[in-house]
């Protein structure tokens, strides 16, 4: 399956609570943080939610 990147570039002070439980769930707690993994559709779900707050690329 194939990978991709997503890492957190704006800041989670003024999220709405559910953003930032999205965001922990993902192991994003501070600008910079990234994470890899697997592209399926519960990953897409979780993007989707914080779209406006992280970038997403191929790994």
């Amino acid at each position: 399956m194939e990978q991709v990147k997503v890492t957190l570039t704006k800041s989670l002070i003024a999220a709405k609570p559910n953003q930032k439980a999205t965001a922990k769930s993902l192991g994003l707690n501070k600008i910079g943080d990234s994470i890899v993994c697997a592209n399926d559709q519960v990953l897409a779900g979780k993007v989707k939610v914080i779209c406006h707050l992280v970038t997403v690329e191929q790994a």
